[in-house]
């Protein structure tokens, strides 16, 4: 059977869940989501779309929403597998089409929900002998109370957050009473928030693919099981933390590791263990993981995302949209097309 494939936006906020707030990005992925659909009819792979002729400068008329109604609309118009370019959660409308049988590119609901907690993620892989950095959980019952054990200055982050935004380096414990209370008092994040400690050494992220076939270098190539990507070096962080990249372009403050730098064993190190990582959570799709290291040069792993930013130059004027994951894609060769058709044919069904 051809594979005739619909991507699915965020339509609405992800629920809260036991006082936690995951902030819904404004255009719900719809830019990511025309981005892809875009790359792949370019390679003449059946996408399916809301409008017959879709413009390429609208996102929404390439991808649907994520509710029932959206999605039952694009199988109703061929789609017999969904591209999950949306936050998930236990629940989700999805569900209910993967139970049916439905095709899907993109992670189990219930997996996101889970591994979309850095608290609970972290502590698993802490558990499994991989480097997290030190950390505590603030809620309002002891915000006036705060015992850390671990030194200023610290990070302060949503628990279920998106890249760097509501992330702050804080320097003393008196600006950490301040921010808290005021991240609590807006409630953007809700009433749970994250303290970890800052680490001083450079920032890499690494994207990691699950087990599949493969197209690298002009030859079908089978990955039984996980692995990375080329990390990608951040820098010009502005206050000790990567800008987020709806405020700043990815390719304008990160870059591809050099050959030399990739054959280091530090490096070699921590690509197997953001494969470790993977395989805990055992991603269906591919997954980032942004790690740093600490004065010594100690690479540690403090946030995995269950959905990286998937944006990327295929359609007129996104000439400088490059996420983190294209960009380590480019380092084998991959451009944004071809890494979306890989990404393609990970296809999954309830029954694989």
């Amino acid at each position: 059977m051809e594979t005739k494939i619909a991507l699915i936006y965020q339509a609405a906020a992800a629920p809260e869940t036991d006082g936690i707030i995951k902030p819904m990005k404004e255009s719900g992925y719809a830019d990511s989501c025309a981005d892809i659909a875009f790359a792949l009819k370019q390679q003449n792979i059946d996408i399916i779309t809301p409008t017959n002729s879709p413009d390429a400068n609208n996102d929404l008329d390439w991808c649907f929403p994520d509710t029932s109604i959206g999605i039952q609309r694009a199988i109703e118009l061929g789609a017999n597998t969904i591209w999950l370019n949306t936050v998930l959660f236990k629940g989700h409308p999805v569900q209910k089409f993967i139970d049916e049988g439905i095709a899907i590119i993109g992670q189990l609901p219930e997996t996101v929900d889970r591994f979309d907690d850095k608290w609970v993620t972290n502590g698993l892989l802490k558990a499994n002998h991989l480097p997290i950095p030190k950390s505590t959980i603030i809620t309002r019952q002891n915000l006036l109370s705060i015992v850390l054990n671990f030194p200023f200055p610290v990070v302060a982050k949503p628990i279920r957050g998106r890249g760097s935004q509501g992330v702050y380096l804080v320097e003393d414990e008196q600006s950490l009473q301040h921010l808290l209370q005021d991240m609590m008092t807006e409630r953007t994040y809700g009433d749970v928030l994250y303290v970890e400690e800052y680490l001083a050494g450079e920032e890499m992220t690494v994207t990691v693919m699950p087990p599949g076939d493969y197209w690298i270098k002009d030859r079908a190539v089978r990955k039984p099981s996980y692995w990375a990507l080329p990390p990608i070096r951040r820098f010009n962080h502005q206050n000790g933390i990567a800008p987020y990249n709806g405020v700043v372009a990815v390719s304008e403050n990160s870059a591809a590791l050099s050959d030399f730098e990739l054959e280091m064993d530090d490096i070699k190190l921590l690509c197997a263990q953001c494969e470790t990582a993977a395989n805990i959570v055992k991603a269906k799709a591919p997954i980032r993981i942004d790690c740093r290291a600490d004065s010594n040069g100690k690479y540690f792993l403090f946030d995995v995302n269950m959905k990286p930013n998937m944006t990327g130059p295929s359609r007129p004027g996104r000439e400088n949209q490059d996420s983190l994951t294209a960009l380590a894609a480019k380092k084998i060769g991959w451009d944004y097309n071809m890494l979306v058709r890989n990404i393609a044919s990970l296809y999954w069904t309830k029954s694989s």
